[in-house]
């Protein structure tokens, strides 16, 4: 028998650890070899990130009237385009 020098305790294999709500909060989810990612589910129609000069004003306007404001800047522009 040969001499451990390991400073770690030994801990039986086969001694399963605690399954906590803590442990399931940080496992991964799995689907067979497929990783399910959380949080919102990718949309079919996503929106397009873009960089956008507007006039200071305006943009006070829309965002004085509360949050979803750049929502409501779509919807407008959306009315002007007919679609």
């Amino acid at each position: 028998m040969s001499k451990t020098t390991s400073t770690e305790p030994w801990v039986d294999p086969d001694d399963a650890p605690k399954l906590t709500s803590a442990w399931f909060a940080e496992a991964e989810l799995r689907e067979g070899d497929k990783v399910i990612r959380r949080g919102r589910p990718r949309l079919s129609n996503p929106k397009k990130l873009v960089s956008l000069r507007l006039d200071h004003d305006l943009v006070e306007w829309f965002k004085a009237s509360g949050d979803g404001w750049q929502t409501r800047i779509n919807e407008e522009l959306r009315k002007v385009a007919g679609i």
